[in-house]
């Protein structure tokens, strides 16, 4: 099967192929200027308590160097691989307290 340039495929392990006739649907509704799409049955959301800030967020990781001293060391890398992690977490704690702070 050939798709059109256009068209980006993603394939995911487990799901049926999609038929002809729901490629031409998807086509067509890509192809629909989004001020042509009727949004009336979806609910306009304007209560955002309990949602969270952030969750999906994948910041670009940048490789430092950083000098620490060595039983501050020891105690991240005690509870084993992630200490790194664990670092950046405690880092980004104290990153967004000292913001609400300044807030």
């Amino acid at each position: 099967m050939k798709t059109e340039p256009s068209e980006k495929l993603v394939r995911i392990k487990g799901i049926p192929k999609l038929t002809e006739e729901q490629r031409e649907e998807l086509r067509k509704l890509v192809a629909t200027p989004d001020r042509e799409i009727d949004t009336s049955d979806i609910p306009e959301i304007t209560d955002f308590t309990g949602f969270e800030v952030g969750k999906f967020y994948r910041p670009v990781k940048q490789t430092v160097t950083v000098r620490l001293d060595a039983d501050l060391l020891n105690w991240l890398k005690q509870e084993g691989k992630g200490y790194q992690s664990r670092m950046n977490a405690i880092l980004r704690k104290e990153m967004q307290q000292q913001r609400q702070k300044a807030a």
